[in-house]
């Protein structure tokens, strides 16, 4: 099993992988498409594109921003091109637009208003996420139609495909790569074969498909990245938008904890790091894919308090990050991060138990301790539901990454201090989340129809 570092961790922009990246992603290909056909079958008949959104798309689009991540896609723009940009001036003015343009000599007929459908009645049976793209003629004959899945951190897949995924990826195949562990047992049977830490072996996998720069080089990116959005977090005020008119709390906190830092405990700076990512994400801002957007700020936040507070070095950044994708792959691959499919349990429990491992390792964990650290913070984020109130990343999102953040340090500190042997393995762990995900009622996976979403009090 392969899945890339630079892959997993993605930059773009907020605030959801599964509701605003894989829509941006799946737009801009079917754009492609239809490009394609329609220089192969000409453009003699008045045609148009539509889309349909399907399932949790449906329910939380609105406040997940998919229907602007829908108009940007088929405008020709992927998450990565749009990080620094100014995303909301881009949407004001493509939106009024009332036409795409396909090449550099055509544009067709497109409302954003009118052709983009949110469609709350049955979902699409392969994924909570599904959404229907068309080129259509008149009077709405169907010249092009292609159905996508956005499966979790800002992955998709059509139709055709969804079938032939591995849970649910397209996997290399396993003599691809020199260590082509698939499970947690099979990575710790590996490292003790070869005697190599588990970052060096997603090294090599990685160097089996890349070059060593290219990989360094990405990984540093990723950092840059992830270390710009925190800071820029710390410094920003103001009002999320989307109505439910949260001020945004990172540098009023971050300022406290540097008047008395003393008086602050790991706790404090942990959420302030998480929270500040989360806000920029909720804003629509750049952020990383760390590994979905909901929980964005989980990974960035224990990485970025050992570098700050622990003193940790540039090689550490990237061996911190080569582990925690081991074991994010290794959770994609057996269950799923998405928040649509099996809870935030998917989003934010595999982002803790991603950071546990990153910063067990760097602390010169074994590979023991870093499977026993990944598993404990996976274990205390099990049957934890989806059900942000009005769709947005917002409540409870932003203070539950700094949450998950807490467990995944306290994981880390407790794996360190035992001997790597342990009652529950991670795949065991794994296992029981995807469970607890196929058995939740669709009212806790990001439709906001139950818990918290539910339950506001109006004055």
């Amino acid at each position: 099993m392969f899945i890339s570092v630079l892959e997993l961790f993605k930059i773009g922009i907020g605030p959801s992988s599964s509701h605003t990246a894989g829509p941006m992603v799946a737009a801009c290909d079917f754009i492609a498409r239809a490009a394609a056909f329609i220089s192969e079958h000409g453009t003699d008949r008045n045609i148009h594109v539509r889309c349909i959104l399907k399932g949790s798309l449906a329910y939380t689009g609105k406040g997940h921003a998919t229907d602007r991540a829908v108009v940007l896609g088929l405008h020709g723009y992927n998450p990565g091109d749009l990080a620094g940009q100014d995303v909301d001036a881009l949407v004001n003015r493509i939106w009024k637009s009332d036409s795409i343009s396909v090449n550099d000599k055509l544009s067709i007929p497109f409302s954003a208003d009118k052709n983009i459908l949110f469609d709350k009645g049955a979902p699409l049976s392969e994924h909570p996420n599904g959404m229907i793209f068309e080129l259509l003629g008149q009077p709405n004959e169907v010249l092009l139609s292609e159905i996508y899945f956005s499966i979790g951190g800002g992955f998709i897949s059509t139709l055709a495909e969804i079938n032939q995924l591995v849970a649910p990826l397209r996997m290399e195949p396993a003599v691809s790569c020199p260590y082509p562990f698939d499970s947690a047992r099979s990575m710790l049977e590996m490292s003790a074969e070869s005697q190599l830490p588990i970052a060096d072996m997603k090294r090599f996998n990685e160097r089996h498909h890349s070059t060593e720069d290219v990989l360094n080089r990405g990984l540093d990116s990723i950092w840059r990245a992830m270390r710009d959005c925190i800071e820029k977090g710390l410094t920003t005020e103001g009002t999320l938008p989307g109505g439910l008119d949260l001020p945004r709390r990172a540098k009023h906190l971050h300022q406290q904890l540097e008047a008395d830092p003393d008086g602050a405990t790991v706790n404090d700076w942990l959420c302030a790091y998480a929270m500040a990512v989360n806000e920029e994400n909720a804003a629509g801002h750049m952020v990383v894919t760390a590994s979905t957007n909901g929980a964005a700020g989980v990974i960035p936040a224990v990485l970025y308090h050992f570098i700050t507070h622990e003193d940790g070095n540039q090689e550490q950044v990237r061996e911190f990050l080569l582990t925690a994708s081991a074991i994010g792959g290794i959770i994609k691959h057996r269950s799923s991060i998405s928040g649509a499919e099996v809870g935030c349990q998917g989003e934010v429990g595999a982002a803790a138990s991603m950071a546990a491992a990153g910063l067990c390792a760097v602390r010169g964990g074994t590979p023991e301790q870093i499977e026993n650290a990944a598993e404990i913070a996976l274990e205390h984020h099990l049957g934890m539901t989806c059900d942000p109130v009005n769709g947005l990343v917002q409540v409870p999102c932003i203070e539950r990454s700094g949450f998950g953040a807490i467990k995944a340090y306290a994981a880390a500190s407790l794996a360190i201090r035992g001997s790597g042997s342990h009652f529950m393995p991670l795949d065991n762990c794994i296992a029981a989340m995807k469970q607890t995900g196929l058995e939740m009622s669709e009212k806790y996976k990001e439709t906001s129809l139950g818990g918290l979403a539910v339950s506001i009090t109006e004055c």
